[in-house]
């Protein structure tokens, strides 16, 4: 995973509409909804996606690959495996060749990096290139062009024949033009179908439920991420030296951080992105990961009680000087400057961020996560993820074309410690990256330009994360205990994989009014008791309605 990639999307107490801007530099993995229209409505434009009344295709069945064993062992509740040093015996994950070398494919992907190399001094892309025996042509988009892109593509007859929708971006009647351009995978990867590619069968199963259905079938394939949300990273040596202590009460994390913010110091980081962490300390108050269904009753986090306790309890951390005073104004890029000097001893981030902050530490402080506080009388809930940083679709071709760009899929899906997964993620060794004495592969100069950040090939397909971070294995150990501590309390946010076309259309607006909301009365310039108004406004601008329809979409589901 680069840098500029945090898994990804609910969002991690981050701005879908902002979040992007901060992934750059390792911001979380779901992001902003766009305002854009694309596509036309009726049945020529998809027409109806919902996946009531509709036959459910089963999801591919799961088929764990064998790579080396991992240092720390994973469970199925979300600890990821981890890596404390680089495999020293590779395996090899293909028998053979995708392509036979006369095979082109045109693909597209979102970027947050720069603009590659041509293929032509583009070694990089050249060794992929032979090692799947197809030529692929690349189109990368940036981020800062991504919906205008998109928004072009989708009313457009010139299709690519692979197109990542990635970064978290929800586009206006996305699902529509999917199912009404795009192939429909279900008779290739449903069940037991899926076990001709062994790799995409290594996705959890997890991830495709957060891709979800479109009209009862698979269009997509998922890009696995971890199951942890993100985090509140903090600096551990002055959260200990304030008295911190894992599991703590909320009362005495609050005195903790009022202990820890002196001398223009700050024990809570936050930004216009991160909304003061509302997300965790909701979630940590005992309300649900956004949107909650149980026995066909769906309850949004916003009205609980829970959301209103939280909302109170970081109103009244703020008044005791325990956040950032520029936590309404400055960017999440510069909160990480500050984090990193010690100006802050904490903030909110996404899972993907987690080696660029060790690098951006420089050794300065110890970097952990935080362990959710106790609420007396409430149950302590972690923010699961959707599972996936965005999914891949297929141009509508023959069946024969969408075996081999299937098989493409699955040599780019090559698992941790494969020899695949090193030449797609680090290059060819002396040019791209070379071995250091611990035996943890880095970067040349070349690699840093000739690389997967570049050409995000990972974007297109990848395969399930693990914890590795070069040359921290004490960083791999501490995320892996701390993982095992909070895995038993991830709770799914119940939207994920149902459609609503009134949260598809209306959902920017929705959060527009949540997030304000959350910032003016933690702010101190509304009160608690304000907050009422502001659900009912949100309830009024399309909550009311994306109930009502996630609740058919539900009752369809069981």
């Amino acid at each position: 995973m680069s840098a500029s990639d945090s898994s990804s999307s609910s969002i991690s107490s981050m701005s879908r509409r902002t979040l992007l801007r901060s992934i750059a530099v390792g911001g979380a993995a779901i992001a902003a909804p766009s305002v854009l229209t694309a596509c036309s409505t009726g049945s020529s434009g998809g027409g109806d996606v919902s996946n009531a009344g509709k036959k459910a295709a089963p999801w591919p069945t799961y088929t764990a690959v064998k790579g080396p064993a991992p240092d720390l062992a994973p469970d199925i509740k979300g600890v990821q495996a981890g890596y404390t040093k680089y495999p020293e015996k590779l395996v090899q994950a293909m028998s053979e060749k995708p392509g036979t070398g006369k095979e082109k494919i045109k693909v597209l992907s979102i970027t947050y990096g720069t603009p590659p190399k041509p293929l032509g001094s583009n070694k990089y892309w050249q060794a992929v290139n032979e090692a799947l025996g197809v030529d692929i042509e690349f189109t990368v988009v940036p981020d800062a062009d991504y919906r205008a892109k998109m928004s072009t593509l989708m009313s457009g007859d010139d299709l690519p024949d692979v197109i990542n929708f990635g970064g978290g971006y929800f586009l206006p009647r996305e699902q529509q033009f999917v199912k009404s351009r795009c192939a429909d995978l279900s008779d290739h990867l449903s069940g037991d179908h899926v076990k001709d590619y062994p790799n995409l069968a290594n996705i959890p199963t997890y991830a495709w439920e957060g891709m979800g259905r479109i009209a009862g079938r698979i269009y997509g394939l998922p890009i696995e991420r971890a199951k942890v949300q993100g985090a509140m990273f903090i600096n551990r040596e002055a959260f200990d030296e304030a008295g911190y202590k894992p599991g703590m009460a909320a009362e005495d994390f609050a005195a903790m951080a009022k202990d820890a913010s002196k001398g223009k110091k700050f024990a809570l980081g936050a930004s216009t992105v991160g909304i003061f962490g509302y997300l965790y300390h909701a979630m940590w108050h005992g309300a649900p990961n956004e949107w909650q269904i149980k026995n066909g009753k769906v309850t949004p986090m916003y009205g609980t009680d829970e959301f209103k306790a939280a909302l109170e309890f970081m109103s009244n951390m703020r008044k005791d000087g325990s956040y950032t005073p520029d936590a309404t104004s400055i960017s999440q890029v510069d909160l990480k400057t500050q984090f990193y000097n010690g100006t802050v001893r904490s903030m909110t981030d996404g899972w993907g961020a987690v080696l660029s902050n060790a690098q951006g530490i420089k050794d300065e402080f110890t970097l952990d996560c935080a362990v959710p506080y106790t609420v007396g009388g409430a149950t302590t809930v972690y923010q699961q993820n959707r599972g996936c940083f965005g999914y891949t679709v297929l141009k509508k071709a023959s069946k024969e074309r969408i075996k081999l760009i299937l098989r493409v899929l699955d040599w780019l899906a090559s698992p941790f410690g494969s020899k695949e997964y090193q030449l797609m993620h680090y290059g060819l060794e002396g040019r791209h990256f070379t071995f250091d004495k611990n035996g943890d592969p880095v970067p040349t100069s070349t690699g840093l330009v000739e690389s997967k950040t570049n050409l995000p090939f990972a974007y297109l397909m990848d395969a399930p994360q693990v914890l590795y971070n070069p040359g921290y294995p004490d960083l791999t150990k501490r995320l892996h205990a701390w993982q095992r501590k909070v895995a038993p309390q991830l709770v799914p946010n119940d939207h994920w994989g149902l459609q609503s076309s009134t949260y598809n259309r209306q959902q920017a607006t929705m959060q527009q009014i949540i997030e304000d909301g959350v910032t003016a009365v933690v702010a101190g310039r509304k009160k608690v008791s304000d907050w009422d108004a502001v659900h009912d406004k949100w309830l009024a601008q399309g909550g009311s309605k994306t109930i009502q329809e996630f609740e058919k979409e539900w009752e369809a589901a069981h």
